[in-house]
């Protein structure tokens, strides 16, 4: 939701960056890579007690994971495998955040799955979706917007690696947010596909 209706306003940062690594010499491909090793370091740090400092390193990760798109839009260097390589990368570094929390809370370990697998749910109708649709926008494929976009769920991944013992009940909440998000793409797959 926020990243479909707030991206305008935070572009230009964004486009600061791609411009940077640019300069630089990355690739928009390179930065994907560099964005998900990032987005792994900060499960990692969340395992270990570093909580804080994995939350610093979510956020530069994900900040990175739209320049990257960016980068790719300026020099027209989009790619399908550019399109792969950054849902898959998304994907392990949320990942990274479950295992990191389930790893430190134990506690936690069940309601961590539960979560995992209403993620897998809403990006599998997301993923068939997204080919079988007429792709209206500057995304490599059709885009389902929802209640649990890229944003809310670094906010929800920030709360379960800062609230320790009472981060249950944001395990909780995000799995219900992916679960609605996943009947309103079910139910716009429906509509869009017939």
């Amino acid at each position: 939701m926020l990243d479909t209706h707030c991206r305008k306003y935070i572009q230009p940062l964004i486009a600061v960056g791609a411009d940077i690594a640019l300069k630089l010499g990355l690739t928009a491909n390179g930065v994907t890579i560099i964005a998900m090793l990032v987005g792994l370091l900060s499960g990692v740090l969340t395992a270990f007690n570093l909580s804080i400092i994995g939350v610093a390193i979510l956020w530069f990760s994900g900040y990175l994971d739209a320049v990257d798109g960016t980068m790719a839009r300026k020099t027209k260097s989009s790619s399908a495998f550019g399109t792969v390589m950054d849902i898959t990368f998304d994907r392990m570094v949320e990942g990274a955040i479950i295992l990191g929390v389930a790893y430190k809370y134990p506690q936690f370990s069940f309601i961590s799955l539960i979560l995992a697998i209403s993620i897998i749910i809403s990006m599998t109708i997301f993923l068939t979706t997204g080919p079988l649709a007429e792709n209206k926008g500057e995304k490599t494929f059709h885009y389902q917007a929802g209640l649990a976009e890229r944003t809310e769920g670094f906010l929800m991944l920030s709360l379960m690696m800062l609230l320790g013992d009472k981060a249950g009940a944001v395990i909780n909440i995000f799995t219900v947010m992916v679960l609605f998000t996943a009947g309103q793409r079910f139910f716009d797959a429906k509509k869009i596909l017939k």
